[in-house]
């Protein structure tokens, strides 16, 4: 309610004005009405009456008889209809006047689109309309800058892909043309060569995959299959399933959560979301530290934690790493290398849960938070 009458009371100043221009045009007609009245007093009749004698050929009793019963006992009615004349004149007027704002707002309106860095501006009294159009063009030129940076990291993003199918690729095929023209290589020559060929060759697979995954996120709707899941079980199997990464740089995890927690929403596109969110923890933990995952039931919300000790987040890049194809190592070094969708993605499915995702860094403590409804 509050907000409904602070949105009437932006355009106070200009009713007020409007107000003050009628009111001046009804008293500059009834004032002109008046001074002519007054100027006129005495002559008025005695033209009448001479032009009704000279059109009609009346004698000069008989057109100051008509006068009388025609003009002066009507003289409150005909006063009335010239001032009403008279305003109406000086609404034309009027009307140029309130237009100009009409003209004023369909220039801004076309400024939105344009590219200057210029500020709309409004007479003092359209100040409210300024200050929302200058809003709606501030989050248009937002919009636009994120499409442009969005755009511009896809496209960083394929030049990277490319580059890095392009590298294990030419050692697959540097590696099989050595097998292939040395028949007689040692065994265990032959077995090394192979196990590089093949690391290479996953390395190009895991490239690949990332392609099909922006193709996927660009053009699939998702949708949800919900029911009611086991939440802790799944926690506990995505902690088995990341425990061969984890364990290579001596990292663990540890669960905090009750066993008979459970969540109602999709099973597949949650394990998604809790799979990129560890995932991403695991990339980016210090070695040998704790992922730590806990999970409670907060005044009808699940939440969930994810919580590892990792270089902070500079606030600037913490408030963009649920955006398309951002990525926080810039550099994009091959342990850490993604397409930059994954959180992106989680949010995404956290959103139509109904839920929230939200990402806190403070001193070397890195935190992501999932809230989901307890209940359909």
């Amino acid at each position: 309610m509050k907000l409904k009458s602070n949105k009437k009371g932006n355009y106070a100043n200009l009713k007020r004005k409007a107000f003050l221009q009628m009111l001046l045009l009804t008293v500059t007609a009834a004032v002109t009405v008046f001074l002519l009245r007054i100027i006129l007093r005495g002559q008025i009749g005695d033209r009448i009456v001479q032009f009704l004698s000279i059109i009609f050929y009346m004698d000069n009793s008989s057109a100051r008889a008509i006068y009388h019963y025609v003009f002066r006992n009507n003289i409150d009615t005909i006063l009335l209809l010239l001032t009403l004349f008279f305003l109406v004149i000086f609404s034309r007027f009027f009307i140029s006047w309130f237009t100009k704002y009409f003209d004023e707002i369909s220039s801004s309106m076309d400024r939105l689109v344009e590219d200057s860095e210029e500020r709309i501006s409004l007479s003092p009294e359209m100040d409210f309309m300024e200050n929302r159009l200058n809003t709606i063009k501030d989050k248009l030129d937002k919009q636009k800058k994120a499409a442009q940076e969005a755009e511009q990291r896809k496209n960083d993003l394929v030049v990277y892909l490319a580059h890095d199918i392009r590298t294990p690729l030419t050692s697959v095929i540097g590696y099989l043309s050595l097998l292939d023209e040395a028949p007689d290589m040692p065994m265990e020559q032959r077995a090394k060569y192979t196990r590089i060929t093949l690391d290479k060759a996953y390395r190009l697979e895991k490239q690949i995959n990332e392609f099909f995954e922006i193709t996927r996120y660009n053009l699939q709707q998702i949708k949800l299959e919900r029911e009611t899941i086991d939440l802790y079980y799944m926690l506990v199997q995505m902690a088995d399933e990341f425990y061969p990464i984890l364990s290579e740089r001596g990292n663990t995890t540890v669960l905090r959560a009750d066993e008979n927690l459970t969540v109602y929403g999709d099973p597949v596109k949650l394990a998604r979301v809790f799979n990129n969110i560890l995932k991403n923890a695991a990339a980016y933990s210090y070695p040998n530290t704790e992922i730590i995952i806990s999970a409670e039931e907060i005044e009808g919300y699940i939440k969930i934690v994810f919580q590892n000790q990792g270089q902070p987040i500079p606030p600037d890049k913490l408030a963009a790493v649920f955006e398309k194809f951002y990525r926080l190592d810039e550099a994009r070094t091959s342990d850490t290398g993604g397409s930059g969708l994954g959180l992106s993605i989680a949010k995404e499915i956290v959103t139509l849960h109904g839920g929230t995702i939200v990402a806190q860094s403070k001193d070397n403590t890195v935190s992501f938070t999932v809230s989901l409804p307890a209940m359909p």
